[in-house]
């Protein structure tokens, strides 16, 4: 079973006591690369939390534009790599016949960080990825009271980051508030393909009468991420960029910031949420 977290040793110093400085020891999210692989050739190599690797490898590749749905992935298989002592940091997808492989642009860099998705990207035309899910016409409506709620119960599914700190996570809820989905990872854009791609596998896209929570900002990847896979509403706890708040206009998503507590800023798609 993939490691979550990892000991270290710290030297704890706290100034607003007395106390000596001790050591102790302290537990971190773990981060470590997944290469995805098509026919064991690399197509991306992303930095996460290990764990759940062919849902953030399916999600990945719907997110991507590269499938469109489960049964266009013949299999895929976590691989040893070449690492000692193996590590199996590899998916390897093998597509079917019918799917039309990747276009490889050089300009197009695949290697992302935990802490952003498409900073490798030559331009946001470089990835602005059509959708084959209509959300606009999703009549899907949540309460107000309901979206209050929701932070909180994201946050007590969070096990991980109880023990870290370090982690983010990302939620799929359905429109009366129950929590089907819950993801952590050390990049926000994993957790919501971790997310996404575990929703493909079970068969449930596209996602409409759905709400995606994301417990850090909400920036146009994960916009983007949220219409491929038909979600209606992405909410986040923190603020929304300017294209991403442009890509959800786009797309007829409603998309809500700040989320905290009884407070909220809904940038897009106001019809949806109901006071």
């Amino acid at each position: 079973m993939a490691r979550t977290t990892n000991r270290r040793p710290v030297l704890k110093i706290n100034l607003a006591t007395d106390a000596e400085p001790r050591r102790r020891p302290d537990e971190l999210a773990a981060e470590e690369p997944l290469e995805i692989r098509l026919r064991q050739a690399a197509l991306a190599v992303t930095m996460r939390t290990p764990g759940q690797d062919i849902d953030l490898a399916m999600g990945f590749l719907l997110t991507e534009g590269i499938i469109r749905t489960a049964s266009d992935v013949i299999t895929a298989q976590l691989c040893a790599g070449t690492d000692t002592p193996n590590t199996y940091n590899v998916v390897d997808v093998v597509l079917g016949a019918d799917v039309p492989p990747p276009v490889v642009d050089p300009s197009r860099n695949f290697y992302t960080t935990s802490s952003c998705g498409v900073c490798g990207k030559a331009s946001i035309d470089a990835v602005r990825t059509r959708s084959q899910f209509d959300i606009a016409a999703d009549a899907c409506t949540v309460p107000a009271r309901v979206l209050a709620e929701l932070p909180g119960r994201l946050r007590a599914a969070q096990r991980t980051f109880d023990r870290t700190g370090g982690l983010h996570a990302a939620g799929l809820f359905t429109a009366e508030g129950e929590l089907l989905a819950l993801r952590e990872d050390v990049g926000r854009h994993n957790a919501v393909d971790k997310v996404i791609g575990w929703a493909l596998r079970e068969g449930r896209l596209p996602l409409a009468g759905h709400v995606l929570l994301v417990s850090g900002r909400a920036s146009f990847e994960l916009t983007q991420k949220a219409w491929m896979a038909g979600i209606p509403l992405l909410a986040a706890v923190s603020a929304p960029s300017t294209l991403a708040a442009e890509l959800a206009d786009e797309a007829g998503m409603t998309l809500v910031g700040f989320l905290r507590g009884p407070s909220m800023n809904v940038y897009a798609g106001t019809q949806r949420v109901i006071v």
